[in-house]
C-alpha cells in the first residue's frame, strides 16, 4: 500500500498508510497514532473539497471571503484552520454542494461562513486518570447529515447536566477498563449529537461515513452502554477515514450479503463496516468480563453472542469476490483478532 511523502500539485500531503499501522487498524489497536494519520488525511480531504468549491463558484462573493478568509487562518492560526476544517459536518455540506453544482443546480454556499462563525457546540473537559478528552455537544446546530433518528436538540440546561454526568461516567468506564479505546476515541470524537431514541425508548447510535469526529446518541441511562457506544462508533469513524485512503473493497454490488444482527441483506460496505464496529463490541465485553465489573452475566451474553457474529460475517466477506488484496489482508486481520478474543483476557 502507498506510503507517506510528498505533495499534489495543490501543495497538499500526500497520504498513505504502512503496514504496520494497517494492520494495528484492522485489529482495532490503532490508538492515538493511527487516528493523527487518518485525521491528517481527513484535513487534506476536505480541503480539496472546499477548494474544488471555490473554482466551481467564482461568482459566488459571499464563499470565496469565507474561503480566503480560511485559507488566511491555515498560515496565521493553524489550529484554528484545522478545528474548522475537521467540524464533523463540513464533508457532508462541502461534498452535496459540489454534486448539485455539477448538476447545474443553484445553490447556496453560505454554510462555510456558518462553520467559521458559529461555535462547536457546548464545550466539555472531562479528566480521569490523567486522560483528558474535550468534546462538544452539538445539539442545537443545523443537521447536515443524517445519522437515522430524528435529532433530540434543542436541549434546555437540566438535558444538558444530563448528558454532562453521563458522558462523565462513561468516560469513567472508558479510561478505567478501555483504556486503548480511550485514548482512541480521545484523539477522534470530536462532537456529540444527542439523537431521540427508538420507539420504544431503546437507545440508539450513529456514525457517518462523511461526519468523522461525531458520535450521534440517545442516552442509554446506562454509563457501560454509552461508553460501548463510544467504542463501537469510533470504529465506524475509523474505518471510514482508513476508506477515504486505502480501497477494502469495489464498488458496492447488490445488497446480497447476510449480516447477522440484521433481517435484510447488505451491500459488501455495510457488511464490513458491521463487522470491523462489532470487533470493537466483542472487544469491549471481553474486558468487561476480565475486569468483573457489573454484571458479569450480561456481559458473557453480549460477549457471546458477538464474537458468533463477527466470526460469521468475517467468514462471509472473506467467501466474497468483492473485497480487494488490502480488504483481504484488513478482514483477515480483523477475524483473527476476533478469534483470539476467546474469553477474558
Amino acid at each position: 500500500m502507498a506510503g507517506t511523502g510528498g505533495r499534489t500539485t495543490d501543495g497538499l500531503p500526500r497520504h498513505g498508510v504502512d503496514r504496520a499501522t494497517f494492520r494495528a487498524i484492522a485489529a482495532a489497536r490503532g490508538g492515538p497514532e493511527a487516528v493523527r494519520l487518518l485525521r491528517a488525511g481527513q484535513l487534506s480531504k476536505r480541503a480539496l473539497l472546499l477548494l474544488a468549491l471555490r473554482r466551481a463558484a467564482p461568482e459566488d462573493t459571499a464563499y470565496q471571503a469565507a474561503y480566503a478568509e480560511l485559507r488566511a487562518s491555515q498560515r496565521a492560526d493553524r489550529a484554528r484552520w484545522e478545528e474548522v476544517l475537521l467540524r464533523p459536518e463540513l464533508d457532508a455540506w462541502a461534498a452535496d454542494r459540489l454534486r448539485a453544482r455539477a448538476a447545474g443546480e443553484t445553490v447556496r454556499l453560505d454554510g462555510l461562513a456558518e462553520f467559521l462563525r458559529a461555535a462547536p457546540g457546548e464545550p466539555l473537559r472531562l479528566e480521569c486518570d490523567g486522560l483528558r478528552w474535550t468534546p462538544a455537544i452539538d445539539h442545537a446546530g443545523p443537521r447536515r447529515v443524517d445519522y437515522g433518528r430524528p435529532p433530540a436538540g434543542p436541549l434546555d440546561e437540566r438535558e444538558l447536566a444530563h448528558w454532562r454526568t453521563d458522558l462523565a461516567l462513561a468516560w469513567q468506564v472508558l479510561v478505567h477498563r478501555h483504556r486503548p479505546y480511550a485514548e482512541a476515541v480521545a484523539a477522534c470524537v470530536t462532537t456529540i449529537v444527542p439523537l431521540r431514541p427508538a420507539p420504544g425508548g431503546e437507545a440508539v447510535s450513529a456514525a457517518a461515513r462523511r461526519a468523522f469526529g461525531a458520535v450521534a446518541a440517545s442516552r442509554p441511562g446506562d454509563p457501560v452502554l454509552l461508553a460501548l457506544a463510544l467504542a463501537h462508533e469510533f470504529l465506524h469513524l475509523q474505518l471510514g477515514a482508513l476508506l477515504d485512503l486505502v480501497p477494502l473493497h469495489h464498488p458496492n454490488g447488490a445488497a446480497v450479503h447476510h449480516a447477522p444482527w440484521r433481517p435484510d441483506p447488505r451491500p459488501v460496505g455495510a457488511l464490513l463496516q458491521g463487522t470491523y464496529a462489532h470487533l470493537g463490541v466483542v472487544d469491549f465485553w471481553c474486558a468487561e468480563l476480565a475486569a468483573g465489573a457489573g454484571d458479569t452475566r450480561r456481559a458473557a451474553g453480549e460477549f457471546t453472542r458477538w464474537r458468533g457474529h463477527a466470526l460469521t460475517a468475517g467468514a462471509t466477506l472473506l467467501d466474497s469476490a468483492e473485497l480487494t488484496g488490502h480488504g483481504r489482508e484488513f478482514t483477515e486481520e480483523l477475524v483473527r483478532t476476533v478469534r483470539e478474543l476467546d474469553g477474558p483476557r
